[in-house]
């Protein structure tokens, strides 16, 4: 095998997966949820540390009055002056900004 040949396959392998991941972007803008949860754990962390944290990866529908958007659904737990605080929350699948927090 020519070095002309593995380079040429190599470049049309990088080609097409720049290719396929820009279209697979195009048609489901979401952000991945593992990025969307690590930015909402980064954001607790500065008041202090957390126990837990989960979140669905798959995103459902949120509506707050007129507005709709797809969400992500996701929960962070920490404990605080010795009492647990658990946190549920709401993410824009597209931008990771949560829209809803809700204290349980």
């Amino acid at each position: 095998m020519r070095k002309r040949d593995l380079l040429l396959g190599f470049s049309t392998g990088i080609a097409a997966g720049l290719l396929v991941r820009e279209v697979a972007h195009r048609i489901d803008p979401t952000k991945p949820a593992e990025l969307v949860l690590h930015g909402i754990k980064q954001s607790f962390k500065s008041e202090g540390p957390i126990d837990g944290s989960w979140i669905y990866m798959k995103t459902e529908p949120f509506k707050r009055q007129s507005i709709s958007t797809d969400v992500y659904r996701g929960g962070i737990s920490r404990v605080r002056e010795g009492q647990i605080e658990q946190f549920e929350f709401f993410a824009d699948a597209r931008t990771g900004t949560v829209v809803d927090l809700i204290k349980i």
